[in-house]
């Protein structure tokens, strides 16, 4: 592990992920849930026995939002004590505390779906390949590894790229579909991705807003000659990856 990672991993919770407010993780936690609810578990297939892993699952959102839906069979592990606490405190009982090494080492448990909600970033390239790597053989055939991470062409990149001082990797749609692929996974898809609002009237001014902005971007790259056609420019994507 890299040395300022024994610094800022210990007090994550406080100095990044719940800086806003830490007496608001209430309100966070449940504005996440609904995200993923409508963003992340959409994606799973309809099976409600299948085997889930949440790589770096935080306070717990998106297990509790797959259970919300009937997911049953779920495990969370995150490296943060304060975030491992505070997942304990809100309910979330399936989140435990450990690294990926603590997943690796039982090479007998396989799972359906591993998803890893704002982590890659924090890898360095080689770290990255080699989790990825790993990672797919811990999945059942047919199996799914869902990442949401940061995409380094939406305007403003650096709000959400280098926010976090121990963010590492950087993607945007091409080199995700490349990383992947050079992974072992051939059947890969990388979705837009943005948080909604839950306000119905400011959601549709949102949409209407990013529908100019879009669409002035893509005027900007037409007048450089390249294509529009493998980029996206929302604040996150979505990689989807299938074991064959």
């Amino acid at each position: 592990m890299y040395k300022y990672r024994e610094i800022f991993y210990k007090q994550y919770y406080t100095n990044q992920a719940g800086k806003a407010d830490p007496s608001l993780f209430k309100n966070t936690f449940e504005e996440q849930k609904w995200n993923f609810t409508n963003e992340i578990v959409c994606h799973f297939p309809k099976n409600k026995d299948l085997r889930i892993l949440d790589i770096g699952s935080g306070i717990g959102s998106l297990i509790q939002a797959a259970k919300d839906a009937g997911y049953k069979n779920i495990r969370g592990i995150d490296i943060s004590t304060e975030q491992v606490e505070t997942a304990l405190k809100l309910g979330v009982k399936e989140v435990e505390e450990g690294n990926l090494d603590k997943i690796f080492e039982n090479n007998e448990d396989k799972y359906d779906i591993i998803c890893g909600m704002d982590i890659i970033e924090h890898f360095s390239k080689d770290e990255l390949v080699d989790i990825l790597i790993k990672l797919k053989n811990k999945l059942n055939n047919s199996g799914m590894l869902i990442f949401r991470t940061p995409n380094s062409d939406a305007p403003l990149s650096s709000v959400f790229a280098k926010g976090d001082f121990t963010h590492e990797c950087h993607l945007n749609k091409s080199s995700a579909l490349q990383l992947m692929k050079s992974c072992g996974f051939s059947d890969v898809e990388v979705l837009p991705s943005m948080l909604k609002l839950r306000n119905p009237i400011k959601e549709l001014l949102r949409k209407f807003l990013w529908f100019g902005v879009n669409f002035c971007l893509k005027i900007i790259l037409f007048s450089t000659a390249r294509t529009w056609h493998q980029v996206l420019f929302t604040p996150n994507l979505i990689i989807i990856s299938v074991k064959q």
